[in-house]
């Protein structure tokens, strides 16, 4: 029974590794504990990602003043949480600023091309109403401007 086996090899559930020198071991336990710490950054941002996606979502679909700041909240604390990542090394500084550009073109696309659709949806309707009922110039303006044409004929 040949098993192929790759090295270095770690079990981190039984803090088992293969490492025999005092600083390699250390150096597993640190590089295991800085994995578990980054991990736990990276799944805060998702989570956070996740919460701010649902607020904008509902701002989208029904806008209102509270559901505006809680999106802009929601957007803070993301915000907040990927740059917390970064300081402490488990997000790249491009990564982290990649992930909050997509954060505010989120909230753009939905939020902006909303109220782009409510403004087109409400001059159609300006329109249809100009449509039915069409205006018509009074004929007094049109007299008016012939009574002063004849004034300044005679006036000169």
């Amino acid at each position: 029974m040949n098993a192929m086996i790759t090295y270095p090899v770690t079990i981190s559930n039984l803090g088992l590794t293969v490492a025999n020198i005092k600083s390699a071991v250390k150096r597993v336990q640190v590089a295991e504990r800085n994995r578990l710490r980054n991990k736990a950054y990276k799944s805060a941002v998702k989570t956070f990602t996740k919460r701010y996606t649902a607020a904008v979502e509902t701002y989208a679909a029904a806008p209102t003043v509270e559901s505006e700041q809680a999106a802009r909240a929601e957007l803070s604390t993301t915000y907040s949480k990927i740059d917390k990542a970064v300081k402490r090394g488990a997000l790249h500084p491009n990564a982290a600023a990649r992930r909050k550009a997509r954060l505010a073109d989120l909230y753009k696309r939905r939020v902006e091309t909303q109220a782009v659709k409510a403004q087109a949806v409400e001059s159609k309707e300006v329109e249809s109403q100009k449509v039915e009922s069409p205006e018509v110039e009074s004929p007094e303006v049109e007299l008016q401007g012939i009574e002063t044409a004849s004034a300044e004929q005679a006036a000169s």
